[in-house]
């Protein structure tokens, strides 16, 4: 409906669709946005002074905070009415009901609706649509259709016997009919993304348009006006500069090409392997492909080349060239930024940093499996490559204020190069203190406070008292400052140990009777 607003990454496809030159109404109908709505946004883009590429390469985010939503008060009445129109099919089934009485429904509901004659003629054009039928002529390199097969796989566990059922994957292009066939454990999100990429890799490149069916993965929800694409998909089509044209919900002529490619599949595919046993996807996966070969590079039954013959000849060069880096599924959380600037991921359990002056505020992380961005009102503040290393920091010297910068700079070296220039002898102490812990870090701050004295009780001093704790064999800050602050320190140390003297009596035996 007109009025209301969009998600960036639907209006990344009303950009991408207008770029391929589709009318308003077009753009409208594919997407299920009014077309008063597709139109102002497009004026309010042009208004913006930025091209369409620039906004594309935009995040979502940034996109959001860079147009304001525009105030949409209109509503549509074509939209109202043509709403009506199923429900006024069924009623003209019953006795005594005719297209005046349920024209009279109509206007009770939108008084500032269509006249009769003008009702009565939409509803005639409506009917002869939805009869219509059209052969449908595929461009090279525009459209990916996308569906899984009725029937299911299985993998029998090796040890145990437990069979489990696996679904297929099976997407064509268009123009070709080249196709695409894996095994993937589920038609859950995850899975349904990482099979339409691994397809697109398998292409070597990227349609204008994918074609899935409803499946809940592609579709959130199935609507004739207004489907809803599921977020993440839209990410991955956005990713690859790609626009989502999901197939109408009962029409399967809408996908009647992977319809047909599924059937196939069956004969080509699953009956030559119906009698063999797999234990694992990889090893399905292999079968399939070797299979898969073989059907690409098969002749039409009606026409002389192959579905290979035909992608590498004619629609290989007009599918667009991949992405630099291949997609990530994201996932989202909100976080408030403590007071030492670094927020937490929990996944990995890492520690990220972000600028100082964000301290307080609540913030928006996306993550992937390689990268963390963390935004704040829609605009990324921070950006850094996934790490794996737990209860680690990941840190910015610009995004600590500078009384912390020198907190970011400890590590081992650090500590070994001041000791060093201090005396030898306090090398070698702070060299045993940083080795007995397990992670250097939580020998920093010891490591500290002992080279602090040497401005704080003087090298003299220091010196003496890591050398006294050295002969105690005792390596700490605790025994360091209990040394100077007793002033032992001053006391000469012991070059030799007075020998002990042999104790000789009756009850004690000596190391001989022990041999």
């Amino acid at each position: 409906m007109a009025g209301t607003t969009i998600t960036m990454s639907r209006l990344k496809q009303i950009i991408r669709h207008r770029d391929h030159g589709m009318a308003l109404q077009t753009i409208s109908k594919t997407l299920g946005i009014a077309r008063n709505t597709v139109k102002k946004y497009l004026q309010l883009i042009e208004s913006k002074g930025f091209s369409h590429s620039e906004l594309l390469k935009m995040e979502d985010e940034e996109l959001n905070a860079l147009l304001a939503e525009p105030d949409h008060t209109s509503g549509s009445r074509f939209l109202d009415m043509e709403a009506f129109f199923p429900h006024m099919l069924e009623e003209l089934k019953r006795t005594g009901v005719n297209r005046w009485n349920l024209w009279g429904e109509y206007k009770t509901k939108h008084p500032d609706g269509y006249s009769y004659s003008q009702f009565c003629e939409h509803f005639r054009q409506w009917g002869s649509c939805r009869k219509a039928s059209m052969h449908m002529e595929h461009i090279p390199g525009d459209k990916l259709f996308i569906d899984y097969a009725g029937d299911r796989f299985s993998l029998v566990d090796a040890v145990t016997g437990e069979i489990k059922e696996v679904e297929t994957y099976v997407s064509t292009l268009g123009y070709s009919q080249y196709t695409y066939v894996e095994a993937v454990p589920s038609q859950k999100k995850e899975d349904f993304i990482s099979a339409s990429d691994n397809a697109l890799q398998f292409y070597g490149g990227v349609p204008k348009a994918l074609v899935p069916d409803n499946l809940k993965s592609a579709v959130t929800k199935a609507d004739r006006y207004e489907p809803l694409i599921n977020s993440d998909f839209l990410d991955f089509a956005n990713h690859y500069g790609c626009t989502v044209f999901p197939a109408r919900s009962r029409k399967p002529q809408d996908k009647s090409l992977v319809e047909k490619a599924v059937s196939i599949v069956y004969s080509r595919i699953y009956a030559p392997l119906r009698n063999r046993v797999f234990h694992d996807l990889p090893s399905l996966n292999r079968a399939i492909m070797e299979l898969l070969l073989v059907y690409n590079s098969t002749p039409f039954q009606r026409r002389p080349e192959s579905r290979k013959e035909l992608f590498d000849t004619e629609e290989k060069a007009a599918l667009k060239p991949l992405a630099t880096e291949r997609y990530e599924l994201k996932e989202y959380k909100q976080a408030t930024v403590p007071k030492f600037c670094h927020i937490h991921l929990k996944e990995g359990n890492h520690y990220y940093s972000v600028p100082f002056r964000f301290i307080g505020k609540k913030v928006k992380i996306a993550y992937s499996q390689s990268h963390v961005s963390v935004y704040y009102n829609n605009e990324r503040i921070a950006y850094h490559k996934r790490s794996t290393g737990g209860s680690k920091y990941t840190t910015v010297k610009e995004h600590m204020p500078s009384s912390h910068r020198f907190v970011s700079d400890w590590n081992p070296d650090f500590f070994l190069d001041w000791a060093k220039g201090v005396d030898p002898d306090v090398h070698n102490y702070i060299r045993v203190i940083l080795e007995s812990y397990t992670y250097p870090e939580q020998a920093y701050k010891s490591c500290l406070g002992i080279l602090g004295y040497d401005r704080k009780a003087g090298r003299e001093r220091l010196i003496n008292a890591v050398r006294r704790a050295t002969g105690y064999d005792i390596f700490n800050y605790s025994v360091i400052t209990r040394i100077l602050r007793s002033g032992l320190d001053t006391l000469p140390l012991q070059e030799e140990q007075t020998p002990q003297k042999e104790i000789k009596h009756a009850n004690i035996r000596g190391s001989e009777n022990f041999k």
